[in-house]
Parts: structure tokens; sequence; C-alpha cells
């Protein structure tokens, strides 16, 4: 489950843009998943996008739910505390299996500094068990707190769960994506993935809600967004 490009090792930062990254993952994928299993997951994004499942997420404006999650070292971590110190970034995203949650957590992680310059915490939010989290930070190099979402109670929260689809679980079986284990219960529940950015009232002042599970927003226009905010 160590999603890299074939250029990049372990002691380098990848400086490129979350785009470009993804650009390549997606060419890797064209060329070596089958046509078949790609047309199946491009349906599941196809369907949800036609069900407005997104516009049923919480908003910018809305009051977002107070949570308390164990980290990756099973510590419990409160929203309460981290907006306490400023503005709080959280991402929701579907489990370390998925390499575009791999790039996109790589990313996110490569920012923690600026964050910190800008008094901005930042946690990531997934349905994954607590051992799956501690292997994603320690594998990835990840320098902020994975929580894990037993159940995606908190998702739910956010209106962001899905069930995946009967026909798509063939598929992830057939790749070793053992979904009942990797999550710790056999809801075949996921979240769409989200990034959310809240103020100290718990309010959300961004998200960006998308059930096309390869497109992120870019790192650097987070904090473009919280560079603007006042201090």
């Amino acid at each position: 489950m160590k999603w890299r490009s074939l250029e990049e090792t372990a002691s380098q930062t990848d400086a490129r843009s979350l785009r470009e990254i993804y650009t390549e993952r997606k060419e890797l994928i064209a060329k070596y998943v089958p046509a078949e299993v790609q047309a199946i997951h491009s349906r599941v994004i196809s369907e949800l996008k036609q069900s407005q499942f997104a516009d049923r997420a919480l908003q910018p404006r809305n009051n977002a739910p107070e949570f308390e999650l164990p980290d990756h070292n099973g510590k419990l971590v409160r929203s309460s505390e981290l907006l306490q110190l400023g503005p709080l970034v959280i991402c929701f995203f579907r489990g370390r299996w998925c390499p575009f949650c791999v790039g996109q957590m790589e990313a996110m992680s490569a920012i923690v500094p600026q964050l910190q310059e800008l008094y901005a915490s930042l946690v990531a939010i997934s349905p994954q068990t607590v051992h799956q989290s501690y292997l994603m930070a320690d594998q990835h190099k990840l320098h902020f707190p994975l929580l894990s979402d037993a159940g995606n109670k908190v998702a739910q929260q956010f209106g962001l769960v899905y069930r995946v689809p009967d026909y798509q679980q063939e598929i992830y079986w057939g790749v070793f994506v053992n979904l009942p284990f990797v999550n710790g219960e056999d809801s075949w529940g996921l979240p769409i993935p989200a990034t959310y950015v809240l103020d100290n009232n718990h309010t959300i002042i961004h998200s960006d809600v998308n059930p096309d599970y390869t497109d992120r927003p870019e790192p650097t226009g987070i904090v473009r967004l919280l560079s603007q905010l006042p201090q």
C-alpha cells in the first residue's frame, strides 16, 4: 500500500502540485488497470454526482459538530481544543489503500509548517482503524493527526457517508482492499473526500466536497485562504 511515483524515494519530498501528482497516478492507472475496472469506479462517481449527494453535505456558514476522536497513536483529539488555538482544517479521506488519499495526505503534510505559522491546525479523518492510521502515518511520514472515525459517525454528521455498491465491492475484494478489516466493521461505508476549514466557533468558512475521489483541492489554496483571514 505504498504509493509513490517511479522517480521518488522515501527521503525525498515531492515539490510538484497535487494536480501534477494526480495526473501521474491517473496515467499509471490508465496503463495498468483493466478498462472494465476503471469503468466501474467511474460509474460510482457518476452515480454519486447524479444523486447530488455532495449538495447534502455541510456547507459554509453551517455549524460543524464538535468531535472527539483517537489519533494514529490512540490519543484523543478534541476539535474544541484545537479551535482554541486558531482555525481548523479537516480532510475527510477514504483510507490508506487509496492512492489519491495517500497523495493528498503527503501534500497536506508538506504544508504543516505554513499552517503552524498561521496558527491553524490540521487533522485528517477516515473510517480506518487506529492501527491502520498508525501504519499510514509511519509509512508516509505524515506530520499531523490521522483520526479514526469508527463507523463513520462524524462523517455522517457532516453528511458525507455513502455505502460502497455491491458491484464495486467485488472489485475491491479482487484487489485485496478488505474494507471490513481496514475499517474494523462491515458496513462498507466510506466518506466522500472533503476538506473543511472551521473558525473558532465551529462555523464552516470553507468547504470542498467532491464525489470524484481523483480530484482534491490544492494545499497551497488552503494556505492562501487561511492567510487572508483576520489574525
